[in-house]
């Protein structure tokens, strides 16, 4: 059989001619072309390679009924509708991993560029200038790297920041201690603490709702005077105008950008001031990335195609039509449960225990193990996460996995119960049921029983059972315009501790969930989108 490639996205040259090598291949290499172009050849189409210049919305994906492959020539997918094409069976792959190291070294270049003011230097001499004196700057060694994130790329910068021997200190609530061992960087548990002490602070974690601005003035604040911050992570970490504030003020002495929250156009105050050195995101931007990106997406779309197992799915189709309803409804259970940790674990998990209770034991439980891991993953990595790739990032975070049969359980016909352990005995637990093997419920947290649709805004609230907490917090979220779409109260005891989650119709931010921790006998508060 031919396969129609339609290749969207420029490509290293190397990848282009083994495309065209391939017998089985038709290839349409059209980078950058228009919408209208675009349409016009996917009527055809059985595989396209894109990158970030294409979306491929519901429209592309309806105008293609050939289609069997879209192929992401990078890690985000966000250009793509992965919901719909794996309703309409096609499969989605990236290439993840393959500008890991790009984006580590040019974290390491901006500290440099700062540091020695390389620019400044390279810019007076070819003007004809000469002023040895002028850029006289510091060195690298010594000096107190914070790391906030160590996945793929922070990982890469520990290591390089050892080379220069920086002193490097780490906050990631989302991998086992271990792994802050196995890469010789100081543990943090409080992120304001670490910024304390912190000389160059270098993000390195996803853009999300908890990522949004997740340093902020205040952060910035806890600096010491004179430091400096890298972001070649994602724009909209840094809080960009509290940055440009200590900019001015003097408290932060520089900024090594290249990411921004509005590209192409940066904000010009940020970008035109003094201290501030940038690029304009290219931490991919490198030979050696681009020819493993072009290989990688070529190797998989040759398996894919071929019906071989591929290394790098986004989704998985055939998930849709598994033979088990019950089955196939757990794992989607078990992806909202493993996203929920992610978004409410107050600890370092290092192991996490699954029971399969009731009917469920019988079962082959691999879909639900990966989902598990599939939505927590995809809460707290840097990178995009896929049912084949979760287990290689909770490799990576040190967390391991155990399973367990529970037949004998009578509560409920099916049950699903996830343990999370970490340091000095601190826990949590998260448990879920499915009414009619098609409607998922959360039943359980810590130790208290829902039956709780997982989906929207959820806010959980833990407080002291006493009387008109439930009244207050009522008051509050009315007086800020928040609708409440489902209330749902638990308690362990009369008079002792309660939890309520609340679905409401608009999401609740960061302050707000700030200000109810504040109300009387409330003890703790969490936010989560499922």
């Amino acid at each position: 059989m031919m396969f129609n490639v339609l290749i969207s996205g420029h490509l290293h040259e190397n990848a282009i001619s083994g495309f065209n090598a391939n017998k089985s291949y038709r290839i349409t290499y059209k980078p950058d072309c228009s919408r209208e172009e675009l349409l016009k050849h996917l009527p055809t189409c059985h595989v396209l390679v894109t990158r970030s210049e294409t979306d491929v919305d519901r429209q592309v994906i309806e105008a293609a009924p050939e289609l069997k492959v879209i192929a992401r020539a990078a890690v985000g997918v966000g250009n793509i509708d992965i919901d719909f094409a794996t309703e309409k069976g096609i499969l989605v792959i990236n290439c993840p991993g393959k500008n890991t190291n790009s984006a580590a070294e040019l974290s390491i270049a901006l500290m440099l560029s700062m540091f020695r003011n390389v620019p400044q230097a390279h810019q007076t001499m070819k003007g004809g200038g000469w002023d040895r004196h002028r850029f006289s700057g510091r060195e690298l060694r010594g000096k107190r790297l914070g790391i906030v994130g160590l996945g793929n790329v922070g990982h890469r910068v520990a290591k390089f920041a050892r080379g220069f021997d920086m002193e490097v200190f780490a906050y990631d609530p989302y991998i086992a201690p271990q792994v802050f061992e196995r890469n010789n960087v100081h543990p943090c548990s409080d992120l304001q603490q670490m910024l304390s002490h912190t000389d160059i602070l270098s993000v390195h974690v996803p853009l999300n709702k908890e990522t949004k601005n997740m340093i902020t003035g205040a952060m910035l604040d806890a600096m010491p005077k004179g430091s400096y911050v890298i972001n070649a992570a994602r724009g909209g970490i840094i809080a960009e105008a509290d940055l440009v504030a200590r900019l001015n003020s003097g408290h932060i002495a520089g900024a090594g950008i290249d990411t921004w929250e509005q590209e192409p156009k940066p904000r010009p105050d940020l970008l035109n001031h003094q201290n501030v050195w940038c690029t304009p995101h290219i931490g991919a931007s490198t030979l050696e990335a681009q020819i493993a990106i072009g290989e990688t997406i070529m190797q998989q779309v040759e398996k894919a195609v071929e019906g071989g197992v591929v290394d790098y799915p986004v989704n998985l189709p055939n998930i849709a039509v598994m033979d088990s309803p019950l089955v196939k409804s757990f794992g989607v259970l078990a992806e909202k449960l493993g996203s929920l940790i992610g978004q409410i674990i107050d600890f370092n998990p290092a192991s996490m225990s699954i029971s399969y209770r009731g009917d469920l034991a019988s079962f082959d439980h691999s879909i639900i193990r990966l989902g598990l891991m599939k939505g927590y993953a995809a809460q707290v990595v840097d990178g995009y996460v896929s049912f084949v790739n979760a287990a290689q990032h909770f490799d990576k975070m040190g967390i391991v996995i155990s399973e367990v049969q529970d037949p004998e359980f009578q509560s409920y016909k099916s049950a699903l119960k996830i343990r999370v352990t970490g340091p000095e005995g601190k826990s949590l637990a998260v448990g879920g049921i499915v009414f009619d093997d098609r409607y998922p419920r959360i039943s359980l947290l810590n130790d208290f029983y829902f039956e709780v649709e997982p989906t929207g805004e959820l806010l959980l609230i833990e407080n002291d059972d006493r009387p008109g907490v439930v009244g207050d917090v009522g008051h509050f979220l009315a007086s800020n315009n928040i609708n409440i779409d489902s209330f749902s109260l638990s308690r362990n005891r009369k008079g002792g501790r309660a939890m309520a989650i609340i679905r409401t119709d608009a999401p609740v931010t960061a302050q707000l969930v700030a200000d109810l921790k504040k109300i009387k006998n409330i003890t703790n508060v969490y936010d989560a989108v499922l």
